[in-house]
């Protein structure tokens, strides 16, 4: 019976844990493929039509055969912020608009 009771106890509380974990957002997948034009420990540089790619690479990036200069690879990668700069949403004054030719302008403002 506590045996019964010790997995009930167990399954409500992955109940409440799992779906937290399982709704947790992922970055959109994208993929580039091309001819290598350059490999390094940190870096693989890959010529697409009249552009050139350059993907960042660490220990746990996954490669599958021989990498080197001149292949032809399919890169998987996604994007993530290195920074974020928050811009003030100030509205900026608009330009006092010039008079016509031949209109008078505006008197200037005397000090009280």
């Amino acid at each position: 019976m506590i045996t019964l009771t010790r997995s009930l106890v167990l399954l409500a509380a992955l109940g409440v844990f799992v779906p937290a974990t399982a709704q947790a957002r992922q970055p959109k997948k994208y993929q580039v493929t091309g001819k290598v034009l350059e490999v390094s420990d940190d870096l693989i540089v890959v010529q697409k039509d009249d552009e050139k790619w350059e993907i960042g690479r660490d220990k746990s990036t996954k490669v599958e055969g021989q990498l080197k200069v001149g292949s032809k690879v399919t890169i998987q990668y996604s994007m993530s912020a290195g920074t974020v700069e928050v811009k003030d949403d100030k509205p900026t004054p608009a330009p006092e608009p010039k008079p016509t030719p031949g209109t008078p302008a505006k008197p200037p403002v005397r000090a009280k």
